[in-house]
C-alpha cells in the first residue's frame, strides 16, 4: 500500500530501508522523504516503520541511528 502520496513511499518501500538496517525514523524520512511534505502520512508511516522494526526485532521504536550515514 501506498503510505506517502506526496513521495509514493509504500510500506513494502519502509520493509526494504528497515531490513537495511535503517532503525531510527529520522533516517528513514531524510531516505525515503516520507512523511516531509504534508505530514498526513505521519502517524500512518511511523506505525509501518513501527511494525518492520518489530518484525525485525530492532527493539524500542524509533531507535536512535549511531554511526550511520546518509548520502544525499
Amino acid at each position: 500500500m501506498i503510505v506517502c502520496l506526496c513521495h509514493r513511499v509504500s510500506d513494502r518501500d519502509i520493509h526494504r530501508v528497515v531490513g537495511e538496517g535503517v532503525t531510527n525514523f529520522e533516517l528513514l524520512q531524510d531516505l525515503t522523504r516520507v512523511a516531509s511534505n504534508c505530514g498526513n502520512c505521519l502517524d500512518c508511516a511511523q506505525m509501518v516503520f513501527d511494525e518492520a522494526c518489530a518484525a525485525r526485532g530492532c527493539g524500542e521504536k524509533h531507535v536512535h541511528a549511531v554511526g550511520l550515514s546518509v548520502s544525499p
